[in-house]
């Protein structure tokens, strides 16, 4: 994932969909939601919370809601990339401007907002157990003291290094992401911190 300094930055860096993207930025700043860049790219907020993101891929372009599962959708635009997995995020992807009405866009951004004001959302679960994974407790086993290098992390730090290694489906996936893990457990370096805003 390329590193921005600034969404500036991010905007400029655009091929594909330089235009679009920007025709979405303009809407999205002029309802008042504050522009910053985390995970590398452009996330908008409200009273310090995620409501839309924006990003271009290679066969669309498009924006989310974090907590788009919430919005009544008359107009059909929203989807769940991951259904299964994904609970609260729904995303709009368009190919053409034209496709992407900003007023009827506008109405889903606002409704996101009121929702944030009134506290609807999907709350993480943060009193899930962090359950470590076989392949991982061996190498503590053998060393005590990446286990307390371990211990001394945030949970969301655990929780990720633990799922990134559950995650894995072959074998010499969850070995590569070990030998991976280890030097960052020991820096006491989150798997996502430096995507992190």
């Amino acid at each position: 994932m390329e590193s921005f300094k600034s969404s500036d930055d991010f905007y400029r860096a655009q091929q594909q969909w330089r235009d679009e993207l920007y025709e979405l930025r303009k809407l999205i700043v002029s309802t008042g939601l504050k522009e910053e860049l985390k995970w590398g790219g452009p996330v908008y907020t409200h009273n310090g919370k995620n409501i839309v993101g924006l990003a271009g891929f290679k066969s669309y372009f498009g924006i989310w809601f974090y907590q788009g599962v919430f919005l009544k959708d008359p107009h059909h635009l929203l989807i769940n990339a991951q259904n299964g997995t994904t609970k609260a995020l729904r995303q709009m992807r368009f190919t053409t401007l034209e496709e992407a009405n900003l007023d009827i866009i506008r109405t889903y951004v606002l409704e996101a907002m009121s929702n944030q004001e009134k506290g609807i959302a999907i709350k993480a679960d943060r009193n899930k157990p962090i359950i470590v994974p076989q392949e991982l407790n061996s190498v503590f086993d053998k060393n005590p003291e990446l286990k307390e290098c371990f211990d001394q992390l945030k949970k969301t730090q655990q929780r990720e290094f633990t799922e990134y290694i559950e995650s894995a489906k072959q074998e010499t996936t969850k070995k590569s992401r070990l030998e991976k893990i280890i030097p960052m457990i020991i820096k006491g370096v989150g798997l996502h911190d430096k995507y992190r805003g």
